[in-house]
């Protein structure tokens, strides 16, 4: 896994999906670059694609530089 620096921690795949969904997760894939900036800050934005439980697959999204995280869900 691709470790990245989010809000001055180093992160892996695993701990950014907790840093989204707000609780551990089942299994997560590599961190990658989200082709788009922050909403609230305009600094980059990661994705990760993981599953809180076993019939959910979701993909978040955190900013780098400050608290904004969103996820795919409907």
């Amino acid at each position: 896994m691709s470790n990245r620096v989010v809000q001055g921690r180093m992160v892996t795949g695993d701990s950014l999906a907790e840093m989204i969904e707000g609780e551990p997760v089942m299994e997560a894939e590599s961190i990658e670059d989200a082709d788009r900036d922050c909403p609230d800050c305009d600094g980059d934005v990661l994705a990760v694609g993981y599953m809180p439980s076993v019939t959910e697959f979701v993909t978040g999204y955190k900013c780098q530089n400050c608290d904004w995280a969103e996820t795919d869900r409907d």
